[in-house]
């Protein structure tokens, strides 16, 4: 484990993991960074990815102006998008040190419920593994760096401990306050600042309207609002639409603790905060530590925060062109 203390140093009004977490997704963020998202939003186009298995999902490309064989794929976290401010923060950063960037929507993610009639779930990770193979043949000769955000990072583990199984071969991967034990942020969502367990909800019943809207006839939810908690409404949908037997097996099949990291045979680096209200970073403790894992745990940081200068790219996004990098 890397102990990061003192490299990422926000200033005291910043230090709070709740306004850390928050200031990831700031809209007015998003205004003061348009000088920087300018340029990549100017050169972005929508991209279907095909998976391989009958599974579409959407992504967003951008190619590189001056393309030197660097290749980035981004994977966002739980109800968020190509298009969430700490993702596209991410791609603008690395598309501006020159690589070509593809930041990947999961399933029912952005606009693209109309894509597939099954319904998103955590475990479905052979169609993102499908779907980062087939943009590594969209960018022959590319070397592919790969980096998620929340339960994008645990995707992007996931890929990693896969990829050479699946014929993928991964430069770099990152993980930024990756989900590691479902079970555990599920209870940190239920029992700690009610502000994200209503953000979380309103979220995916907005989703899930979407998802019924798209496909007429074939849902038929009821009404959401009579979910008063994440896990009541998990439980539903995973004995509803889905082949796990219960929530308990659902949610362990996507933990990362464990041994689920062993394959990783790629340079995979995750990056962590200790005061991260969302992920509890005792789990850390149970991962498998392959040789080609590392782990940097900040003080500070929130939930994929990580922000020290709130009118430029956040120390998260500096840190990833920088593990990036050793990889050229």
């Amino acid at each position: 484990m890397i102990d990061a203390e003192g490299k990422f140093a926000p200033p005291p009004p910043l230090r709070h993991g709740h306004v850390q977490s928050v200031l990831a997704s700031l809209k007015l963020r998003r205004y003061w960074l348009a000088g920087q998202i300018g340029p990549l939003e100017a050169r972005s186009r929508d991209l279907i990815v095909d998976c391989g298995d009958g599974t579409r999902l959407l992504a967003v490309e951008t190619p590189s102006a001056d393309p030197d064989g660097r290749l980035a794929v981004l994977i966002h976290g739980w109800e968020g998008s190509a298009r969430s401010l700490y993702l596209v923060s991410a791609a603008a950063a690395l598309h501006a040190a020159g690589y070509e960037v593809v930041r990947l929507n999961l399933r029912d993610h952005g606009d693209s419920h109309h894509l597939n009639e099954g319904l998103f779930h955590s475990n479905r990770i052979a169609e993102v593994v499908g779907a980062v193979k087939a943009i590594a043949e969209r960018y022959p000769g590319r070397s592919l760096c790969l980096a998620g955000f929340s339960l994008g990072g645990n995707f992007a583990l996931r890929v990693a401990a896969r990829a050479s199984r699946s014929g993928l071969v991964l430069a770099r991967v990152v993980a930024v306050c990756p989900v590691l034990d479902p079970r555990t942020t599920l209870g940190a969502l239920e029992q700690g600042w009610f502000v994200y367990r209503h953000y979380f909800l309103a979220k995916w019943r907005r989703s899930l309207r979407k998802k019924a809207a798209s496909h007429p006839g074939l849902y038929a939810f009821g009404d959401l609002g009579r979910f008063r908690s994440l896990t009541e409404m998990t439980d539903f949908f995973v004995a509803g639409y889905t082949d796990y037997p219960d929530l308990e097996t659902y949610l362990g099949g996507y933990a990362i603790t464990g041994d689920a990291l062993d394959a990783i045979d790629t340079t995979a680096h995750i990056l962590a905060a200790a005061d991260d209200p969302v992920i509890p970073v005792a789990d850390l403790d149970q991962l498998a530590r392959p040789s080609s894992l590392t782990v940097e745990v900040c003080d500070h940081g929130g939930h994929c925060g990580f922000v020290d200068r709130p009118g430029s790219a956040s120390w998260a996004d500096r840190r990833i062109i920088e593990v990036f990098g050793t990889a050229f």
